[in-house]
């Protein structure tokens, strides 16, 4: 999936949870769906440049500047997913402050 289509996902319910709180099954699904993609794009991110620091240490000290490079990348991506998990909890305590049905309760929670 391409980033922006996901992106555009995202924006799109949030606008579908700021018009309205009680969200049909296919709009929560929508919704779970939407940032699964953009936190596990940048949870997989952050894993290959984890990986990717920890063979940069194994090798020689010519690798320092591309620790530092690995490390703001790790750092902006940390900082990403902060955001998007920030933005996402705003979103659910909207929602469930509206106290849905025990259904969607449990969907929210489990989200």
């Amino acid at each position: 999936m391409c980033r922006f289509f996901i992106t555009d996902m995202v924006e799109a319910m949030k606008k579908v949870v700021n018009n309205h709180t009680d969200l049909s099954v296919e709009e929560r699904n929508l919704l779970s769906v939407a940032y699964k993609n953009v936190i596990g794009s940048r949870r997989a991110s952050w894993r290959i440049l984890s990986t990717l620091k920890g063979k940069e240490k194994d090798k020689s000290n010519d690798s320092k500047s591309y620790l530092k490079i690995i490390d703001e990348y790790i750092d902006k991506v940390e900082k990403e997913l902060g955001g998007i998990c920030d933005d996402v909890l705003v979103l659910l305590t909207k929602i469930i402050g509206d106290k849905p049905d025990n259904e969607a309760m449990v969907f929210y929670q489990k989200m």
